[in-house]
């Protein structure tokens, strides 16, 4: 009983053999695997499959990482945040409480999608699709994760018999380590407005598994597109404005206006900065 289903991604660290694990792919980890520290780590021989369970902690917070290698050598993950991994937990106690009400396999009367129970997780901007399933080769909980708007899916496949122990398993880590996810827990600043000519400029600040961010959206008439700015780079990001600031301001001063500097003329300057307005607080929701 196998139903990997899509997505083989890549497993690395020595204790999966060499067969190459990428920290950084679910975006718990923005690539940086330097800064990413394993705290602790469980395996689980489960039928002809592995299964490893391993605690990591990042800038973002804490995070539980699940990697299944069949014994074809197929492998695929998924990641927890600290408290959706609670949630999974409970909700293998009620799948394992479902399936030992459940007779022997009969093939007669299962749906035609093999589904036999159904929950779905949700966590940030991630799905978390919860099927038992029976198939020719037996039952299992396949686990899917997806992330909205697009993006990879990933899933894994427990055989029910394991679910117990893979519960437990889960619930040590838990006990261990906790359900809080870490992160930022204060107050986000509020939004703010910028108007120049016939465009509005929003920046709005935002949080979700991967850390802090702005969004900085640019809105016209017909037309609006926007750019996210992680907040470990916003000061580098506010250095290069800066430095463009200041060299556009050296570059439209004329070499008559150097020489004229501080005269009161009135000319100094000649290039006229465009009109803005900057409006301040208020809640983003109320545009567009």
């Amino acid at each position: 009983m196998s139903d990997i289903g899509s997505g083989d991604e890549g497993i690395s660290s020595q204790k999966y053999h060499g067969q190459g694990m990428d920290a950084g792919g679910n975006n718990f980890d923005s690539g940086q695997q330097q800064q990413e520290q394993e705290l602790a780590t469980k395996m689980l021989q489960i039928q002809s499959k592995r299964f490893y369970l391993d605690v990591k902690q990042n800038r973002r917070g804490r995070f539980i990482k699940v990697a299944e290698i069949g014994a074809d050598g197929r492998r695929s993950q998924i990641f927890l945040a600290m408290s959706t991994a609670a949630e999974f937990r409970d909700h293998l106690s009620r799948f394992s409480d479902y399936y030992s009400s459940l007779g022997p396999p009969n093939t007669d009367n299962v749906p035609d999608d093999g589904k036999l129970k159904s929950e779905m997780m949700l966590k940030d901007n991630r799905r978390y699709y919860l099927d038992l399933k029976e198939n020719s080769r037996g039952r299992f909980l396949r686990v899917s994760q997806t992330i909205t708007r697009g993006g990879p899916r990933s899933q894994i496949a427990l055989p029910a018999q394991g679910m117990i122990e893979f519960r437990d398993a889960l619930t040590d880590l838990l006990d261990d380590f906790g359900t809080d996810d870490g992160g930022y827990k204060g107050e986000l600043p509020e939004g703010r407005h910028l108007r120049v000519d016939n465009k509005n400029f929003y920046f709005d600040i935002g949080q979700n598994n991967r850390g802090i961010y702005m969004k900085v959206s640019e809105v016209k008439s017909n037309f609006r597109t926007a750019i996210t700015v992680p907040e470990k780079c916003w000061s580098r990001f506010r250095d290069i404005m800066a430095d463009y600031c200041d060299k556009m301001s050296r570059a439209q001063l004329s070499p008559q206006d150097t020489h004229q500097g501080g005269s009161g003329s009135g000319r100094a300057g000649s290039a006229q900065p465009g009109r803005e307005m900057d409006t301040f607080g208020g809640s983003s929701a109320s545009r567009i």
